[in-house]
C-alpha cells in the first residue's frame, strides 16, 4: 500500500485536511501511474486529487463508531514495531 494512504477515521486529534489530501494524492498517483503528471495532464490530475479529497472528507464525516478514538502516537509505534519485525 502507498505510504500515505492510512486509516484516517477515529483518531484523536481528528484527521486534518492536509492528511486527507496526502492520501488522495497517493491514491491518484497509484491509479494514474504518474508521480508528477505532464503539463497536458496536470489539470486532470489536480481535479482528481480534489475530488478524491472531497469524497474522503464526506466519508469520514458520515462514519460513526462507538469505539473511543485511537491515539496517533500509539498506533504509529505499533506500525513501526510491525515494520521492524517484518523487515528485520
Amino acid at each position: 500500500m502507498c505510504r500515505n494512504i492510512r486509516t484516517l477515521f477515529n483518531f484523536d486529534p481528528p484527521v486534518t485536511e492536509e492528511e486527507i489530501r496526502a492520501s488522495a494524492l497517493q491514491f491518484v498517483r497509484k491509479l494514474s501511474g504518474y508521480t508528477k503528471p505532464s503539463k497536458a495532464n496536470e489539470a486532470s490530475f489536480e481535479r482528481a486529487i480534489e475530488e478524491v479529497s472531497a469524497a474522503a472528507r464526506r466519508l469520514l464525516d458520515s462514519l460513526e463508531t462507538a469505539s473511543p478514538p485511537r491515539n496517533r502516537e500509539e498506533e504509529a509505534a505499533k506500525a513501526r514495531a510491525r515494520a521492524a519485525e517484518r523487515y528485520a
